[in-house]
């Protein structure tokens, strides 16, 4: 009888929430071009990547887990100093359902119906994948959509419309316009002054990951942190050799080059490479390690005689910026070092803190970057 009642109940309600979701249907365009009806707001999300809790923390920072029901298990791994700080705040987050990735093949379809979501947010980068293993089919069986959004593969292009689509997914336009237009003023304190000032542009090599393997060096190419360079005023050396967002250059390529900057991107991933010489810059970090770190980087071969280490034009800064909607924060930084004089009166770590404190859940802490230069 008690049964038989919970499932009239339960009949009941979900013919009203159908009743209710009918009339806030929406259709919504992805960053892949894919137009999808979903009910808005939704109240049930996977997140097909941990690091999406970036933007969901800007939008909603007062509750940012409310409407997360399972995630991918990668934002303790790859910024578990972020990842403490939220968890520090909203412990609520170690009781949400992990999976693995849609790249690799170990996404659990039953697993996500299970948990009943109104939608699943995945990076653009996992559609092949996604698609090769027939996970969309799967879960568009079973009624629940895929949207695609995007801060990794082409983040200039892709951030503002993903933070468009998911503030009409969360009811909070209006927080997500707020942010853009943060965004886009701080964006211009750079590019305006580069336009109006055509500048020198320094030769930059950008050290992707330095030290994450023993393998020298993985780079950008025309994309991602490689056209935060050309944004800041210098000329990205691989631009020209690696074809897409991501790749590798050789030593001998980064020696001819002779780069008068270089930038290393680092992180705090004693997870995937315990006590590696990457640099483990992010909040908090301990910048006499950090400091220490990057100057044993330029020990390697690729480093021999280069400009930027005679001169220690040496820099580091956050990983995580290639992979998050804080991209601006890290073109004024590459600004100020490359062009120290004509960005005098900018301040990142202040551009920062304001992020932290007008959008974000969690105080700013500094330790996002360090350079060889200021000692």
């Amino acid at each position: 009888m008690h049964t038989s009642l919970l499932k009239t109940l339960g009949g009941i309600a979900l013919t009203l929430g159908s009743a209710v979701a009918q009339a806030d249907e929406i259709t919504v365009t992805d960053v892949a071009g894919r137009e999808v009806t979903v009910d808005a707001p939704v109240d049930r999300v996977i997140l097909g990547e941990g690091r999406q809790i970036y933007l969901l923390g800007a939008l909603q920072p007062e509750a940012p887990f409310a409407h997360v029901v399972g995630w991918r298990e990668d934002f303790s791994q790859a910024d578990p100093d972020n990842y403490a700080r939220y968890a520090a705040k909203f412990p609520e987050l170690k009781d949400i359902p992990t999976f693995g990735g849609f790249k690799d093949g170990t996404f659990d379809v039953e697993q996500a119906a299970a948990l009943e979501p109104d939608v699943v947010l995945m990076n653009l980068e996992a559609k092949a994948a996604t698609e090769d293993a027939a996970y969309d089919d799967k879960l568009a069986e079973l009624g629940i959509p895929i949207l695609y959004v995007d801060f990794r593969e082409a983040p200039l292009e892709h951030t503002i419309p993903s933070m468009r689509l998911m503030g009409k997914l969360l009811g909070k336009q209006e927080a997500a316009e707020d942010f853009i237009d943060f965004a886009e003023a701080q964006m211009a304190r750079v590019t305006d002054t580069i336009e109006s000032a055509a500048p020198e542009r320094p030769r930059v090599f950008v050290d992707r990951a330095g030290g994450y393997s023993e393998d020298c060096c993985m780079s950008f190419g025309p994309g991602n942190f490689g056209e935060y360079v050309e944004l800041a005023g210098g000329t990205n050396i691989a631009k020209d050799i690696i074809p897409n967002t991501f790749g590798s250059l050789n030593p001998e390529q980064i020696i001819a080059a002779n780069p008068q900057q270089v930038v290393v991107t680092g992180g705090n991933w004693d997870a995937y490479v315990p006590g590696g010489d990457w640099v483990g810059v992010g909040p908090g970090a301990d910048m006499t390690t950090a400091r220490a770190k990057l100057e044993a980087l330029t020990e390697r071969t690729a480093m021999t005689g280069i400009e930027a280490v005679e001169n220690d034009d040496v820099h580091a800064i956050w990983h995580q910026f290639y992979n998050s909607p804080y991209y601006f924060v890290a073109v004024q930084r590459l600004a100020k070092w490359f062009h120290p004089a004509l960005f005098a009166d900018l301040d990142p770590g202040a551009t920062m803190k304001e992020l932290h404190d007008r959008f974000l859940p969690v105080d700013y802490e500094p330790g996002y970057w360090v350079s060889l230069k200021e000692h």
